[in-house]
């Protein structure tokens, strides 16, 4: 678990230097990828961030976030909804103009794109049966296990990290394209356990009888959205409205509107 501190605290410090960075470069796009709009790039099953509500529109609080953003901008918010492990490729080609979707900041992907000031904290949790002999985090590490995650998240790049970086080992990780489909297979006996963020976990437990969040976390994360590294005139428009937002209180509303804090 110390490992896992450490880099974390490792991503921190670079995502600090990468912004840092940003102001002294001379390269710039231009604002956005078609004018007068925002592409946002999600994977809308990552409630409460993201997810389709009764009228299978996106909402959530990235898609609120963003909005909030795209409004400061005087921008129109397009919201894409595809594969979560596409999203960084797609803003680094310049296909979208942000990635927002529960996106951790890590140092892999810090290689591909830069990411703004983060505006949410997020657990790693782990989902297991009530009647799992997985009663916490170093049982989960130490044994035969099968971990589900959803492809490209946190969760599985700490799961498939080795038994030293604080992982089970990419033989013990099952992918899943989507969250839900990882709890599924958790439901069938598929895989042990699932580990994901601690909100949708939440939901996913609270929408399936038989099934528990373990006590303890297993790492705790910044979420930030993630713009293409030569769009340093839209990086520095984002954190400003960020700034703002956060700022004024809208940030911290639209965090409890979904996330209640005696929750």
């Amino acid at each position: 678990m110390n490992k896992i501190v450490k880099r974390l605290l490792s991503t921190a410090l670079i995502g600090a230097l990468t912004l840092g960075m940003c102001a002294c470069s001379t390269k710039s796009n231009s604002l956005t990828v078609e004018d007068g709009k925002l592409i946002m790039a999600t994977n809308a099953f990552f409630p409460p961030y993201e997810y389709h509500d009764d009228n299978d529109a996106i909402t959530g609080i990235d898609v609120e976030i963003a909005q909030a953003v795209a409004d400061k901008l005087g921008l129109e918010l397009v919201i894409e909804d595809v594969e979560f492990d596409s999203i960084i490729a797609g803003v680094q080609s310049g296909k979208y103009d942000i990635g927002c979707a529960g996106m951790t900041v890590t140092e892999d992907r810090l290689k591909s794109v830069n990411f703004s000031t983060p505006y949410a904290t997020g657990i790693q949790s782990v989902i297991v049966a009530d009647d799992s002999a997985i009663t916490d985090i170093d049982t989960l590490l130490s044994g035969d296990y099968i971990v589900g995650v959803q492809s490209g998240t946190t969760g599985d790049i700490y799961m498939s990290a080795s038994a030293e970086d604080g992982g089970v080992g990419e033989d013990r990780v099952d992918r899943y394209s989507k969250g839900n489909d990882a709890v599924v297979a958790l439901m069938s006996g598929k895989v042990d356990a699932v580990v994901i963020d601690n909100q949708p976990a939440q939901a996913f437990v609270a929408a399936n009888d038989g099934l528990k969040i373990l006590d303890t976390p297993y790492a705790q994360e910044d979420y930030a959205m993630a713009v293409n590294k030569d769009n340093e005139e839209l990086l520095d428009k984002i954190n400003a409205a960020l700034a703002e937002l956060q700022s004024d209180g809208t940030i911290d509303s639209i965090i409890n509107k979904y996330i209640p804090a005696q929750s």
